[in-house]
């Protein structure tokens, strides 16, 4: 197995770069780089998945948000519930020798569907941080929201992995009169996912980026927009932003991961003005999923949804600029794939 260099990134007024070697990982993978990623996790029942993520042989485990359900503003239990997931059995076996980037959604951040109002997101975020052992004089530690960046270096090329906060700078959603639908999107230009610091720090995260592969997290979907629910399409001028911001940019081999929908699935959308599609990678949920799921509408859906637990699959070619992903299930079951070669 090849050394990855883990390249630190974080928001300062001069940005900030700690550079040290990777967790060594003692299984070999015949792919240049496989990241495996995940969300929806209920800490209390078992997770049957975490073996079968293991025999992916993953250089990096990304969480993609509700890691565990809490739902609580209530610190002591917040600690606790992130205590029962570090006893979820198969877990540390999976992380104790790779990297773990991370996210948080509603359930672990405050209470469900909760944004820039929660009164103890800061509180919420000093002990996410401790659980991902971030170091006490880490610049995240002073920073407002859990957004940060990583960049994996090998021989034959490199993978950004960009990830967001979507919930703490996240303002006010518009309440819909539909029936079955939660939300209904914002008057245009009304609003933010990210709020003005984080978008900053992303804008200049991609145009900086040399990587081969700029990999954005997001807790939330960005391009699934009509189901009713959260998803950036409630904020239509934040899509667009986003777009552009890839667009101006110039980051080579942009994809999007989301969770929170208990159903996993591959959208799919030709931008003006950038040379490859923008994909949006949704896979939900580990432990639960929405197995009564039928139909709903998604314009950029490509392929079907998977409505079983399941788990996501990066698999990384740096000779071809291709990206194979793939849903997996239990008995590491494949469940559907997507390839899309890159400029």
């Amino acid at each position: 197995m090849k050394n990855f260099i883990k390249i630190t990134c974080l928001i300062a007024s001069i940005i900030l770069i700690s550079c040290s070697p990777s967790k060594n990982v003692k299984h070999s993978n015949t792919n240049d780089f496989t990241i495996a990623f995940g969300s929806c996790n209920k800490q209390y029942v078992e997770n049957v998945l975490w073996k079968q993520i293991k025999k992916n042989k993953p250089n990096l485990w990304i969480w993609g948000g509700d890691n565990i359900y809490s739902d609580t503003h209530d610190m002591n239990k917040l600690k606790k519930d992130y205590e029962t997931l570090k006893n979820q059995k198969g877990y540390l076996e999976l992380v104790n020798n790779i990297p773990v980037m991370a996210t948080w959604d509603d359930h672990d951040y405050g209470k469900n569907d909760s944004g820039i109002e929660s009164p103890k997101k800061d509180e919420a975020q000093a002990i996410f941080l401790d659980f991902f052992n971030v170091g006490i004089k880490s610049p995240r530690r002073n920073q407002k929201g859990i957004y940060h960046s990583e960049i994996f270096k090998s021989e034959k090329g490199s993978v950004k992995v960009i990830v967001l906060d979507t919930r703490y700078f996240r303002t006010a959603l518009t309440k819909s009169t539909k029936k079955k639908k939660r939300f209904t999107p914002n008057t245009y230009g009304n609003g933010t996912v990210l709020g003005e610091t984080q978008w900053k720090w992303l804008t200049d995260e991609l145009n900086e980026s040399k990587a081969d592969f700029n990999i954005i997290v997001s807790s939330i979907q960005v391009l699934a927009a009509e189901h009713g629910f959260e998803t950036w399409g409630n904020f239509p001028h934040e899509v667009d932003k986003l777009k552009k911001t890839i667009i101006k940019s110039n980051a080579k081999g942009v994809l999007l991961l989301s969770g929170d929908r208990h159903i996993s699935e591959f959208s799919k959308t030709k931008v003006t003005d950038l040379s490859f599609p923008l994909i949006d990678f949704t896979s939900s949920g580990l432990t639960h999923s929405y197995n009564g799921f039928t139909s709903e509408v998604n314009k950029s859906r490509v392929q079907e949804v998977v409505s079983e637990i399941s788990f996501g699959i990066l698999k990384f070619d740096f000779d071809t600029h291709k990206i194979t992903m793939q849903m997996r299930g239990k008995n590491n079951k494949l469940l559907q794939e997507l390839s899309q070669t890159y400029p």
